[in-house]
């Protein structure tokens, strides 16, 4: 099944989610560079949110630009395949080595909005993320490492501990979703 036929599958969780799909698709649809993120206005990236095999654990890193702690992910760049981009960014991203999907469906939809930034010695403008989340599992016993020219740290967090180390409000919603639906499974 292609990426696009996997996220007219998905069932949003919540009106958010809802609206996000909608966007989502209607971009894929009016735009044929949505993958790549030379779309200034938009681009799909893949996201995880890493869970130890007893789901009590979130794996997050320290992000540079963003300069709090949060899930794992990365750019499109033009592939397709959502999942391996977010088991891909995941591994890169924390030097963990043996990490799996806990299913291969999508398990969120959000669409969130970048401010400008310098990356790599370059101007990015205000964009949107049209991102799609894994939720992956990992031991959590496996040696981290930082990626120092995207992160600062890398950490396992139990789930309601994490909230206090999260200095960008704008996600603790997208986390809580997460988290809440984890606490389901």
């Amino acid at each position: 099944m292609d990426y696009v036929d996997l996220i007219k599958k998905y069932q949003p969780y919540n009106e958010q989610e809802e609206v996000d799909k909608k966007l989502i698709l209607d971009f894929i649809e009016n735009n044929s560079n949505h993958l790549y993120r030379e779309n200034l206005t938009a681009h799909m990236t893949s996201s995880s949110i890493v869970i130890n095999k007893e789901k009590t654990k979130v794996l997050f890193a320290y992000h540079n630009i963003y300069d709090s702690w949060g899930w794992l992910g990365g750019h499109n760049d033009g592939d397709p395949d959502l999942l391996k981009v977010a088991i891909k960014e995941a591994k890169e991203e924390t030097g963990i080595k043996e990490v799996e999907a806990y299913s291969k469906d999508i398990f969120m939809i959000d669409v969130i909005y970048v401010e400008n930034h310098i990356k790599h010695h370059k101007r990015v403008p205000d964009h949107l993320h049209l991102n799609v989340t894994y939720l992956l599992v990992a031991d959590d016993k496996q040696t981290l490492y930082v990626k120092k020219d995207e992160n600062q740290a890398v950490a396992w967090f139990k789930l309601d501990e994490v909230f206090h180390k999260i200095t960008e409000p704008r996600m603790v919603p997208v986390y809580q979703k997460a988290f809440d639906k984890i606490k389901k499974l």
